[in-house]
C-alpha cells in the first residue's frame, strides 16, 4: 500500500473525514487520548471531528467522569476514557523513569522518598479533592517529606507524574482557576487499580494502531514515553499480540504493524483530497510524531513543533500538513506552505465555518503562502 492510503485511512479512523456524531468520550477513546494541557485545544480537537460540535463537550465529559484528566503520554496532560485510563498508566509506570539516575539528578528525589510520597498521597487524597497548595501543605506536614514543597509546586510537576502513573493521583474538578487533585480509587467509576502490564500493553497498542497505524514499536514508544521503554519489553508487548497484528509494507518499506482487523480496509483506502483545519496539539500530528517527514516536510517541522513544546494548529490537505493557522481577533489566519501546492480555497472556507460552529464565534478567513 502507499502512504497516501495510510493517511486517508487515518483520517477516517480519527473521524476527520467523514466527521461523526459520536460523543466526546467515544472520540477520546478512538484517538487513544486527547492532549489537554490547553483546555481549549482539547475541546477543539473533539469539536473538529463532530458534525454538530459544541464548545464544552470535553468539560461536560469530565464533569460526568466518563473521561479523566491526568498526566499520561510523554508526561503531558491528557483526557482518557475512565474505563481505559488504568491501562495507559500501567505502561507509563512500567518504565520506572523516576528510578533512573538521570531523573534523580534532575529533580533531587530518591526512589525511597518517592515511595514514601506515594504512600502519603494515598492517605491524604483518599475520598478528598485538594488544590495543589492544599496537597503540598498536607505532604509537607508529614515527617521526612518536609522538603518536597518546591518540587510539588513546580510548574513542571515532575514529582507528581509518577504518582499519576502508579494510579495514586489524577485531576479533580477545578476550583475556579485552581487545579485540584484526587485519588482515582475514589474518583474514577469502577476503578480496579492499575492492571498487569502485559494485559495493558495489548489494549493500548491496539488502541494506538487503530488510530495511528501502521506503526513500528519504536514509533509507538516515541508517542508513549519518548523512547523510555526498555526495548526488550517493547518487542515483547508487540509479539504478545500474535496474529491480532499484521505486518505491512508502505511504499515498499516493511516493519510496520496494523491491527489485523484493519488490514483489508487499509488496503482498499483511496487517497484523500480533504482539507481540514486541526487544533494545536492534535492527535493526528502527535500520533506519528512531528519527525515523520511523510506527514510534515522536514523543513517545516519547526513551524509545527515550536519552542517550549508548543504544537501549532495545522492545515491538512490530502492527509499531509500543508500549512499552519491561528485565531486572531478578527480572522482565521492561514499560512500555507508553498512547496505543498495548491490547497482549495473552498475547503478552507468550509473549515473556517466549522471552526465557527466549534467556538461559537465567526471569523473571516485570511490566507497567505510562504
Amino acid at each position: 500500500m502507499t502512504h497516501a492510503q495510510v493517511l486517508a485511512w487515518r483520517l477516517r479512523q480519527q473521524s476527520l473525514a467523514p466527521r461523526t456524531s459520536a460523543s466526546a468520550e467515544r472520540l477520546v477513546g478512538q484517538l487513544a487520548g486527547v492532549q489537554a494541557q490547553i483546555a481549549s485545544a482539547a475541546e477543539l480537537a473533539v469539536g473538529t471531528r463532530r458534525k454538530s460540535p459544541s464548545a464544552d463537550a470535553v468539560r461536560r465529559a469530565l464533569d460526568a467522569r466518563s473521561v479523566v484528566k491526568t498526566w499520561a503520554m510523554r508526561g503531558t496532560l491528557h483526557v482518557l476514557p475512565a474505563d481505559e485510563v488504568a491501562a495507559y498508566l500501567a505502561l507509563l509506570g512500567a518504565a520506572r523513569t523516576w528510578e533512573k539516575a538521570s531523573w534523580q539528578k534532575a529533580f533531587g528525589v530518591s526512589p525511597r522518598t518517592m515511595e514514601a510520597l506515594g504512600e502519603a498521597v494515598d492517605d491524604i487524597l483518599d475520598g478528598r479533592v485538594l488544590t495543589r497548595q492544599e496537597l503540598t501543605d498536607a505532604v509537607a506536614a508529614r515527617r521526612g517529606l518536609e522538603e518536597l514543597g518546591e518540587q510539588l509546586t513546580s510548574g513542571w510537576s515532575a514529582v507528581l507524574k509518577p504518582l499519576a502513573w502508579t494510579g495514586r493521583l489524577c485531576q479533580g474538578p477545578p476550583q475556579g482557576q485552581k487545579v485540584t487533585f484526587t485519588s482515582p480509587s475514589s474518583w474514577v467509576p469502577g476503578w480496579r487499580g492499575v492492571p498487569d502490564v502485559e494485559e495493558a500493553a495489548a489494549a493500548v497498542i491496539s488502541s494506538y494502531l487503530g488510530a495511528h497505524g501502521p506503526a513500528d514499536p519504536l514509533t509507538f514508544d516515541a508517542w508513549l514515553l519518548r523512547g523510555a521503554t526498555r526495548k526488550a519489553a517493547l518487542r515483547g508487548w508487540f509479539a504478545s499480540l500474535g496474529d491480532r497484528l499484521t505486518q505491512v509494507e508502505v511504499d515498499g518499506v516493511g516493519g510496520a504493524f496494523v491491527r489485523s482487523e484493519d488490514a483489508a480496509a487499509l488496503a482498499r483506502a483511496k487517497p484523500s483530497r480533504e482539507v481540514r483545519l486541526l487544533a494545536g496539539f492534535d492527535q493526528y500530528v502527535l500520533g506519528p510524531g512531528t519527525a515523520d517527514t511523510r506527514l510534515i516536510a522536514a523543513g517545516r517541522r519547526t513551524a509545527v513543533s515550536r519552542t517550549a513544546g508548543w504544537i501549532s494548529p495545522v492545515v491538512v490537505h490530502e492527509g499531509r500538513v500543508a500549512g499552519v493557522w491561528e485565531f486572531t481577533e478578527e480572522s482565521v489566519a492561514v499560512t500555507l506552505f508553498a512547496e505543498h501546492g495548491e490547497v482549495p480555497r473552498a475547503g478552507l472556507e468550509t473549515e473556517a465555518a466549522h471552526l465557527a460552529r466549534c467556538t461559537g464565534r465567526e471569523r473571516s478567513l485570511a490566507v497567505r503562502t510562504e
